[in-house]
């Protein structure tokens, strides 16, 4: 005695339902594969490419309880614009001083002495990072 099939012959009556939803599962995963390549890729193009200055802080020295002078050099493309944050800390690492300067010179590269004001007398000048802008 065999038992009867329940298949439908192959190809008679189109696709069956999970064929279909297989189809639509591998469409969707592309369209959301290629969308997250793309944020990705969008990311990383104004990560690398929207940092236009840098600098760096040649010497410091504490002029006074109130004040720190940093000769800061700047290299950022001609004609940009943007601001980098200095901050100050005592001998016991508590900040006393945290200002933000300004470079909107035509130049590319700028060297500056910048007197940053403190609570307390600092032992520091350190460049916490520049931003375009």
């Amino acid at each position: 005695m065999t038992t009867a099939s329940t298949r439908v012959p192959e190809g008679r009556y189109g696709r069956s339902a999970d064929d279909r939803a297989d189809r639509r599962l591998k469409a969707v995963g592309g369209v959301l594969g290629a969308a997250l390549i793309a944020l990705i890729g969008w990311f990383g193009f104004h990560y690398v490419g929207g940092t236009t200055i840098s600098a760096q802080v040649i010497t410091f020295k504490a002029v006074s309880d109130s004040a720190v002078e940093a000769h800061l050099e700047v290299h950022k493309d001609a004609g940009s614009s943007g601001y980098c944050t200095l901050r100050s800390q005592d001998a016991d690492g508590v900040e006393v001083g945290r200002a933000d300067f300004r470079f909107d010179q035509d130049a590319s590269r700028v060297d500056q002495v910048v007197t940053l004001r403190t609570t307390a007398r600092g032992s520091t000048a350190e460049l916490l990072g520049c931003h375009s802008g």
